[in-house]
């Protein structure tokens, strides 16, 4: 794990938070998005600051993201959605504010370690509301959404809508591990690496509106 924020005292109490869990190992700490680039490599995860001098938690991101060096988490005092949109959409893997419960932080790092992404019901109706209301044409067509089967499709939808692949099971009387399939098969079909990227591409190629039913 590498923290990264401008604020020391923050990233001195984060540190200290983690290290009491015996599987999260602290690696360094940066204070810019340069530093965290330069450092991506030593850790599995980042947990990156937002407004940062030098270099911005997105451009970071972004940067960390495109030569697959770590996955991110976004963490901020800012709860704005442009920071929200633009950071899932250049790689992050969740996106928490500074003030969430130290027991959901600690959750979401273990998610991302464990090869998930943060798709929390409250954000996913937020990136809905960015990718329509930031679109100035029609959405574009999407062969990977034309070659999903109409199982994949429905699966797609409740993921947009926060579900757990538990939660999908439940709701399609399946098992998990057809869930797995499913979600598995929606990704390879279109081109994108994790469910929040996924989702993200659906709502940007129309298949999901924010008038959604929850």
């Amino acid at each position: 794990m590498l923290l990264v924020d401008d604020q020391t005292l923050v990233r001195q109490a984060f540190a200290l938070m983690l290290s009491v869990e015996d599987d999260i190992e602290l690696v360094g700490q940066c204070a810019n998005g340069a530093e965290a680039l330069a450092m991506a490599h030593t850790a599995d995860i980042v947990l990156m600051d937002i407004e940062m001098p030098v270099m911005n938690g997105v451009e970071a991101t972004r940067r960390i993201r495109a030569a697959n060096l770590a996955e991110v988490i976004m963490l901020t005092t800012f709860d704005r959605d442009d920071y929200l949109f633009e950071a899932l959409r250049c790689g992050a893997a969740g996106f928490l504010l500074k003030n969430a419960e130290p027991e959901k932080l600690l959750e979401s790092i273990r998610v991302v370690a464990g090869g998930g992404a943060l798709l929390a019901p409250e954000v996913t109706r937020r990136v809905i509301e960015g990718a329509v209301h930031g679109a100035r044409t029609a959405p574009a067509p999407s062969p990977g959404l034309a070659r999903l089967t109409e199982r994949e499709r429905g699966v797609l939808v409740l993921m947009a809508r926060g579900l757990s692949n538990a939660e999908i099971a439940a709701r399609l009387v399946v098992g998990d591990a057809t869930v797995k399939t499913h979600v598995s098969s929606c990704l390879s079909k279109l081109g994108v690496r994790d469910r929040v990227q996924a989702v993200i591409h659906a709502y940007e190629h129309g298949l999901i509106s924010p008038t959604i039913d929850r």
